[in-house]
């Protein structure tokens, strides 16, 4: 796929990555963005920082929430960690003059369906409570594999605790790893968060498409964008990379 030159612009929005990082250097290197935010699922196959040398190296600041794929393994999430400091999973920061604030992993009804009481109210709270009953069920009393898996997994779960301390902050701009209720998939949850934000704008990723959401611009409040498969938007929106077709949700509603 071609990347657009349409002139600089303060910032990307990349959409799903999936260990992927190549056409992200081709974007950044014609538009020479002040920053690239990823969100979520990048599947690194590498320390992030290191993947990301070269997009800094062009003037480009990378940021990046997690996704639920990112969580897969243990080598995936530790490869994230290099990048820790630019995580903005459950805070907001200033990034080429936008505030921008983070909502990374997804809602996982084991944890947290937001339209029912939360199971857990922390990952602190699922972690402590998680390892007292895998080292219970073990003679030695250490944790077994399976809840080493479940520790690990839910790493990129949303939280209530999380959730809730965004609502005390402002932002310009929300991402998000899941999308907003005008997706089908989407949840009124993530509405309510860019409302009490006082966001104008949404990007999340997640679902590996870029639908029209203009008709609901006046019921949400704000504009909200889904950054397709490998695709890139601007900060207004505007797409400089198509997503890639995922024949798997070809089907989709």
């Amino acid at each position: 796929m071609k990347t657009a030159t349409t002139g600089p612009t303060d910032i990307l929005f990349a959409g799903d990555v999936h260990g992927r990082f190549d056409y992200l250097v081709k974007a950044v290197k014609a538009i020479r963005p002040h920053a690239l935010v990823l969100l979520g699922d990048l599947e690194a196959p590498q320390s992030l920082a290191t993947l990301m040398k070269p997009l800094e190296a062009l003037g480009a600041a990378v940021w990046f929430i997690p996704g639920n794929h990112d969580t897969d393994s243990q080598d995936r999430w530790q490869n994230l960690e290099g990048l820790a400091d630019r995580n903005l999973h459950g805070r907001v920061a200033t990034i080429a003059g936008v505030r921008i604030a983070g909502l990374g992993g997804i809602f996982r009804g084991e944890i947290w369906d937001p339209a029912q009481n939360a199971h857990y109210s922390s990952y602190a709270d699922y972690g402590a409570r998680t390892r007292l009953k895998g080292a219970h069920a073990q003679a030695t009393g250490e944790i077994s594999e399976k809840t080493a898996g479940q520790l690990l997994k839910h790493r990129s779960s949303i939280f209530p605790d999380v959730y809730e301390r965004l609502f005390d902050s402002e932002a310009d701009i929300l991402i998000t790893h899941e999308a907003p209720s005008c997706h089908p998939y989407g949840f009124t949850a993530i509405d309510m968060l860019a409302q009490a934000l006082g966001v104008d704008r949404l990007f999340h990723g997640h679902h590996h498409d870029c639908r029209d959401y203009r008709a609901f611009d006046a019921s949400l409040g704000f504009r909200a964008y889904g950054v397709g498969l490998r695709g890139i938007s601007d900060s207004q929106g505007h797409i400089i990379r198509a997503g890639e077709r995922d024949l798997e949700r070809a089907e989709r509603k």
